[in-house]
């Protein structure tokens, strides 16, 4: 009995230590869990290879479907969600051919056109401005800037196609005067890659080519029986500014030889500042046509650019009598007349050509007393031999400028202008002192 009572305590007793093992145990599980719960959250640490590599919830859709997306949000208009918004797919070239035509809008009763991209017409300017032939052969000419489109329609040149880059330039020209044309709204930076100037106006026209015959010119009563002519004139500025003195010297037209730059070239135009439209210019004319153009009884005078002349005096310079006709290198050296043969003394008694004998004078002595012409040649060949025959043949005169010693000579241009307002001073006189004669000779017949 005592032994089964030792058995019966030692199993209770084996069963209290199991279940104390038990509960230490899960005890201790439970506590390690608990730890578990208050650290901080693993970081997990992938390949290299695949980090790039992100689970996705759902496929990718394209970037330009879900840009589309994005527009329909903003902009309802689907025209201009794709002016708006531009990706590099866009930026690429149109495999459309541009419009010519845009939009047409209404001011003060006229209608002009907005230019779409790529117009065309903007490309004719180029040609209009650096081409002769062109100019010629589809008689336009073109003009920019609001001061001369003015001069061409005041004088009655006929428009045929206007740019400008605002309405307020637009509205800066006469309006009723443009309604032939045809008016085209374009941006400043068109204008501003054909434009030949530095500093655009914003408005630039194309014009028929004008007929002197049928402008009219302003101020045309009050000009002077005094022309110019211009021979081999190549430089434009030159011509340009020789233009601008003839009208300001109140000269009644300007003959241009064949020899000369082209007077509708831009550069031509800027020099002129108007001098178009301010008196008659016929250009690319020869000799027979000149004498034509010039009134009956015109004298011809012709400038002498060289400077190898004895002293500047007055007796000495009538008592000088030019021996050769190379003295004072007044020949043209072209390829028609050879210089040196007509310096030559031998070549007096030989069929060759002559020297013509023209009086040389002072450009302030009195020579413009009647219809007189004035001959100013180019700076690289000078005066043609017809110019001195005609100036030989009308008892014309050879005009000489004093300059410095040491200097060459002077600008084709600048000898000009001064030879234009001495005549013009001279012509001036001589109407003042014949309207005298007039009056005293009415007055004498009326006593």
């Amino acid at each position: 009995m005592a032994a089964y009572m030792r058995g019966m305590i030692c199993l209770v007793s084996t069963q209290r230590n199991v279940c104390m093992s038990k509960v230490s145990s899960v005890f201790v599980e439970s506590r390690r869990f608990v730890r578990g719960l208050r650290r901080k959250p693993v970081r997990v640490l992938f390949p290299e290879t695949e980090k790039t590599k992100t689970p996705r919830s759902e496929p990718e859709q394209p970037k330009i479907k879900r840009e589309k997306e994005a527009k329909v949000k903003f902009t309802p208009d689907p025209r201009k969600e794709r002016d708006f918004f531009m990706t590099k797919r866009d930026l690429k070239p149109a495999v459309e051919p541009a419009r010519v035509t845009g939009t047409k809008t209404q001011l003060d009763g006229l209608h002009f056109e907005r230019a779409s991209p790529g117009d065309k017409r903007l490309g004719r300017l180029v040609s209009i401005a650096r081409s002769r032939t062109f100019r010629e052969q589809q008689g336009k000419v073109l003009l920019e800037g609001r001061r001369l489109i003015c001069d061409a329609l005041d004088a009655g040149a006929n428009p045929q196609m206007v740019f400008f880059s605002t309405v307020e330039r637009l509205q800066e020209l006469p309006l009723d005067k443009l309604k032939r044309a045809t008016l085209v709204k374009v941006k400043f930076e068109d204008i501003k890659l054909w434009s030949d100037l530095a500093a655009p106006q914003g408005v630039i026209a194309i014009f028929a080519r004008p007929d002197p015959s049928q402008l009219n010119f302003a101020n045309r009563e009050q000009s002077l029986p005094l022309s110019l002519i211009c021979d081999n004139v190549r430089d434009p500025g030159n011509l340009g500014t020789m233009l601008r003195c003839a009208v300001a010297a109140g000269c009644h037209n300007v003959l241009l030889t064949k020899g000369c730059v082209d007077a509708w070239e831009p550069k031509v135009l800027r020099a002129a500042m108007g001098a178009h439209f301010r008196l008659p210019i016929y250009p690319s004319l020869d000799w027979n046509n000149i004498t034509s153009s010039l009134p009956n009884h015109a004298t011809v005078h012709v400038a002498d650019s060289c400077c190898a002349v004895p002293e500047s005096t007055e007796t000495e310079m009538n008592a000088h009598k030019p021996s050769k006709a190379g003295d004072y290198g007044w020949v043209s050296k072209s390829k028609y007349v050879d210089c040196e043969d007509w310096d030559s003394e031998s070549d007096s008694d030989d069929e060759g050509p002559s020297s013509p004998s023209v009086e040389t004078r002072l450009y302030h002595q009195s020579w413009a007393k009647s219809p007189t012409a004035l001959v100013i040649g180019g700076e690289t060949h000078g005066l043609s031999p017809e110019a001195l025959q005609l100036a030989e043949k009308s008892e014309g005169c050879r005009l000489f400028i004093p300059v410095a010693p040491g200097v060459d000579s002077l600008n084709s241009a600048m000898a000009a202008g001064i030879l234009l307002f001495e005549g013009r001073k001279q012509l001036l006189k001589m109407l003042q002192t014949s309207g005298k004669k007039r009056v005293s000779e009415a007055e004498r017949q009326s006593s």
